[in-house]
């Protein structure tokens, strides 16, 4: 016995350091990126918030098997967590530390090549306390979650304040502030970035009058700097503090300014894009992706080098960083779809068709409060407007030119194939050089095309021949068609891969509407002390 027992003792030690060898070898192997991370807030009356996070990691080397998502307080309770096809996630806490988290287990291991993404909802409390800075304020600060050592794409981030608050009464954070929404009736106020480095603590806050939150009182009478480690009391002690370094920092942090986005409570939603309208007006998927791509070829951003069997696109310059210049940006789902390019120009089915769910549920979020049969009413005159400056143009040049400005509006008709005949059918149309979106027809699906435009510089290309109107209505009407047949090698799977939000839940403590859909919107500046919170997490 005496001998046995240091050969056993050998064994499980060699057992222990392969079983570490193992996991050193798969954490060492798993390489992957975080595509977008868009997380939403909900300020509860009794102080707490529910926060919701939608993530979606691509494995490129190695297997995932669950994702860490952090916290900002240990004071949290899990909820509920989803993936896109509507899988029940487990969720449980995984706190290490003062590293607060919890980890949701994916459906199935996640191998290289392959994308998932899903919503994990929890409720934290101590989360809003006095604003020192304002007084008769709360006020919260906020750190999305970051990753040691990968960045995260596409962050966004939306906050939907108590009920009643207006967009007057609310100060901000100025750093990416991108507007305001409204969420389930409730003012919200959103930003957004396009990447976050690896340990980098992008910071936002609210500041809002405490009389609507009547029944709550904050644990404490201050904020706190959370990662600075300061701790901080009210107004009349921060005078009493002589440091001078502190002093400053503060007078930079208390620059406030309010939102000067004003917003509407009923009736029409006004302001939203043709894209956006597509989908309001039962267009398919196919079509509102097809109005994606026509919408980024006016802007000069993407160029057709293929059609069959699929479409394969080149993205131009200056938009290689897939959010263009300043001074013609790209809009939200004009990224996504970017997004979409696979290295060789084609379009992922699965990507794809995220793009076409997050248009529709920002559409959705736009839409609350708001009548939706006098909004559709109001989009279908647009597009009917369109149409009119169309047929009664004086000239042909007229009518041409006006269909080029209002193409994408135009497109929302069913009746655009025969409505476009009708219009130009006895006519003769000199195209522009600067028409992307019929050089792409004509280059693209016309059998023999005798001109070929400088497509990075339209206006050298000189002037293209002459085309009789019937065949320059055929050209734009087909170059539609098939380009919604021919966006992606399998449309079924693009369709399939479409699916309706997952199924609103009730559950204790989560907000049982928060959705985690982000809508863009104009810019303003403002600023904000108060609470503070972080968060950190990552795949394993």
């Amino acid at each position: 016995m005496v001998r046995k027992f240091p050969l056993l003792l050998v064994l499980l030690l060699t057992l222990t350091l392969a079983v570490s060898a193992a996991s050193a070898i798969h954490a060492q192997s798993l390489v992957y990126s975080v595509d977008h991370e868009w997380s939403q807030i909900f300020i509860n009356q009794d102080g707490t918030i529910d926060l919701t996070y939608n993530i979606t990691v691509s494995v490129s080397s190695g297997v995932m098997h669950g994702f860490y998502v952090g916290q900002p307080k240990s004071d949290y309770t899990p909820g509920q967590a989803t993936d896109q096809y509507g899988n029940v996630l487990q969720v449980a806490r995984a706190d290490s530390g003062s590293d607060y988290r919890v980890d949701v287990t994916l459906n199935q291991p996640l191998t290289a090549g392959n994308s998932v993404w899903f919503t994990v909802t929890t409720n934290v409390a101590g989360m809003i306390s006095n604003d020192t800075q304002n007084p008769g304020n709360f006020g919260m600060q906020f750190i999305p979650q970051w990753i040691s050592d990968v960045p995260i794409s596409d962050l966004r981030l939306q906050i939907v304040l108590p009920p009643d608050t207006t967009v007057s009464d609310v100060k901000t954070t100025s750093n990416f502030y991108n507007g305001t929404a409204v969420v389930d009736g409730r003012l919200a106020v959103y930003w957004e970035k396009l990447v976050i480095q690896p340990n980098e603590q992008f910071m936002v806050g609210v500041s809002f009058p405490a009389r609507f939150l009547p029944n709550y009182v904050p644990t404490s009478g201050g904020f706190n700097f959370g990662p600075l480690g300061i701790a901080i009391g009210v107004v009349g002690v921060l005078f009493a503090i002589a440091i001078f370094g502190v002093i400053i920092f503060m007078i930079r942090k208390s620059n406030y300014a309010s939102p000067k986005i004003s917003m509407e409570t009923l009736g029409i939603k006004r302001g939203l894009t043709a894209v956006e309208a597509s989908y309001l007006l039962d267009l398919k998927p196919p079509q509102i992706v097809t109005e994606i791509l026509y919408s980024l070829l006016q802007k000069r951003a993407v160029w057709a080098q293929e059609t069959k069997p699929s479409l394969k696109l080149k993205v131009l310059p200056p938009f290689d960083n897939k959010t263009g210049p300043k001074d013609n940006p790209l809009r939200y789902y004009e990224i996504d779809f970017l997004n979409s390019l696979k290295p060789d120009g084609s379009l992922d089915e699965e990507k794809l068709a995220h793009t076409i769910m997050f248009l529709r549920d920002t559409v959705e979020q736009k839409l609350q409060g708001y009548s939706r049969k006098d909004t559709v009413d109001y989009y279908r005159k647009i597009a009917a407007q369109a149409w009119t400056q169309v047929e009664q143009a004086g000239t042909v040049e007229l009518a041409a030119n006006a269909y080029d400005e209002q193409l994408l509006w135009l497109l929302l008709d069913p009746n655009q194939r025969t409505r476009t005949e009708t219009v130009f059918r006895d006519k003769v149309i000199q195209p522009s050089p600067l028409w992307f979106w019929w050089w792409y027809g004509y280059t693209t699906y016309h059998p023999n095309p005798t001109y070929t435009p400088n497509v990075n510089a339209p206006a050298q290309s000189g002037p293209p021949p002459k085309i009789p109107g019937a065949d320059f209505a055929n050209n734009i009407a087909t170059s539609v068609e098939k380009t919604s047949n021919n966006i992606v090698v399998n449309i079924e799977k693009f369709a399939n891969a479409i699916v309706p939000p997952p199924p609103k839940t009730s559950h204790d403590p989560a907000h049982p509407k928060a959705d985690c859909v982000c809508a863009c919107a104009a810019c303003a500046c403002a600023c904000v002390s108060c609470a503070c919170a972080c968060a950190g997490g990552g795949g394993h």
